[in-house]
């Protein structure tokens, strides 16, 4: 695609013998997991970077993310909170922080915490609970006290999600979208889509059925990204029609089991957090 602000690393580059040593002992999502610490390892010193901050691939920025890194000062990692919402708190089995949005200097204090991060990724990272880990993400649990120099970000837009979106008040105004709590108002800078899907039939599911999403939140957030996500398909089928831009089209059969789910979403084009590709364009 020609990016030119982008600089595409493959596989061939990046795998070490540490990495293939564990690949086919994990899933694939396993072994994505397994990676990130050890990409962030690779950037920084393939390309001699001061920092290095991952970003989860199903996020969209509102705003201009140096604030959140800047909101660091000295600190040499930054990590992020789920914020769960009390009816969605997982942090017992997905952790107190989110893998979504993390920043290391290379400073000795941040290549510490990277490189014990990336070890104990290679030892075991697995999709499941077991003796107090979880994947990549638990890990992070005890940072701000096994490690020095952990900042927890506190800038409440960096960070939304689906588990804790009616924790805000949603509003646009002067050409941004701003997040809201009963003790501050800043804009969002970025959302956490968790568990988007293309569905069968031209439909979107928004998020997992457990959660429940706020108008506002569908209103400035997700649309914004449906048609985000629109641009860009358009430049992807531009170059090659057969691409393959998405996971496999995920079915429909939790609305079409259900006689009063499937009459409302036929007769509105929605359901809880199903909806046609159309009314969200």
């Amino acid at each position: 695609m020609d990016l030119k602000h982008a600089t595409v690393i493959s596989l061939s580059e990046f795998e070490n013998e540490e990495l293939l040593a564990v690949k086919a002992d994990r899933t694939a999502g396993e072994y994505c997991w397994t990676c990130t610490s050890s990409t962030i390892w690779y950037c920084i010193h393939t390309y001699s970077l001061d920092h290095c901050t991952y970003i989860d691939a199903d996020l969209l920025f509102f705003a201009d993310p140096k604030v959140l890194t800047d909101e660091m000062g000295e600190a040499s990692v930054l990590i992020t909170e789920h914020r769960y919402s009390a009816a969605h708190d997982q942090s017992a089995l997905s952790g107190i922080y989110c893998v979504q949005f993390i920043t290391f200097k290379r400073t000795p204090a941040g290549l510490e915490a990277l490189d014990w991060w990336r070890k104990a990724c290679l030892a075991w990272c697995y999709r499941r609970f077991e003796d107090g880990k979880f994947g990549d993400q638990k890990y992070l649990d005890d940072w701000t006290t096994r490690f020095e120099g952990v900042h927890v970000l506190k800038h409440i837009g960096g960070g939304v999600a689906p588990w804790n979106n009616q924790e805000y008040t949603y509003q646009k105004k002067e050409g941004r979208v701003w997040v809201k709590t009963a003790l501050e108002e800043q804009p969002l800078v970025f959302y956490h889509f968790h568990d988007f899907r293309y569905c069968i039939d031209q439909v979107f599911r928004l998020t997992d059925e457990q959660y429940k999403l706020k108008k506002e939140a569908i209103d400035f957030v997700y649309r914004p990204y449906v048609r985000s996500l629109a641009v860009a398909e358009k430049k992807i089928r531009l170059l090659d029609q057969a691409t393959v831009f998405h996971e496999p089209l995920f079915s429909l059969s939790w609305v079409k089991t259900n006689l009063g789910r499937k009459t409302n979403f036929l007769l509105t084009g929605s359901y809880k957090n199903y909806y046609k590709q159309s009314k969200l364009y």
